[in-house]
């Protein structure tokens, strides 16, 4: 999407979000897609972040195929993840919370506006205030960089991106269970929490 103003939220209780593997099961759909041109995963669990990997294939073959999918008709109709709908949900209707997405996906405005329109249409039109897609693979510092000061939650299934907005914007930065990045030894380190789903995401945020 074009670069606007950064206008900070008038609300006290927002949640900066991911998308892909946080909101919406893209590893899912992706691989649907991926067999449908004919490749398979080298173990059926996600075991590694990057999909070159993933599936035994080139870097740069890798890449390819993710900048295809995320351009693709498919990206409108991603499925939610785990129990993100009824959390979500939950957080906005009865706690009062809005959600900001920072997510990277693709330049290409009719696959932005497909993602909006896929999130809108599965947690509803007044959770998100705010929608900032970066090109595909993108980093996520600039993005962030605005939020500093506000101690915002930030959910994140990307280590990486995690303890950028931790460090860059001092976020609250929560990481979404996978199995790329359960046992990485980072989160520790930098004391960022796990969760397994939305619900222990809820939990954190709302202290029950």
């Amino acid at each position: 999407m074009k670069k606007e103003k950064f206008e900070m939220s008038s609300y006290d209780n927002v949640i900066v979000t991911d998308v892909d593997g946080v909101l919406l099961n893209w590893g899912y759909a992706f691989d649907v897609w991926m067999n449908e041109q004919g490749y398979k995963k080298v173990t059926d669990e996600w075991k590694h972040y990057c999909v070159f990997e993933q599936y035994g294939i080139p870097e740069a073959e890798g890449k390819k195929m993710v900048n295809l999918f995320n351009q693709s008709a498919v990206v409108g109709f991603l499925p939610p993840l785990r129990d993100a709908i009824h959390y979500v949900r939950k957080l906005h209707e009865e706690h009062g919370y809005v959600f900001h997405t920072v997510t990277s996906l693709h330049s290409d405005k009719n696959a932005q506006k497909l993602r909006i329109m896929n999130l809108e249409k599965l947690f509803g039109e007044t959770v998100f205030e705010r929608h900032t897609i970066l090109g595909c693979g993108d980093d996520k510092d600039e993005a962030l960089a605005p939020y500093k000061g506000t101690e915002f939650y930030w959910v994140e299934d990307k280590v990486e991106n995690a303890i950028v907005g931790k460090k860059v914007a001092g976020l609250n930065s929560i990481v979404m269970e996978h199995g790329f990045n359960m046992n990485d030894p980072e989160l520790q380190e930098e004391g960022i929490p796990l969760a397994k789903n939305w619900k222990e995401i809820y939990e954190i945020v709302t202290g029950n």
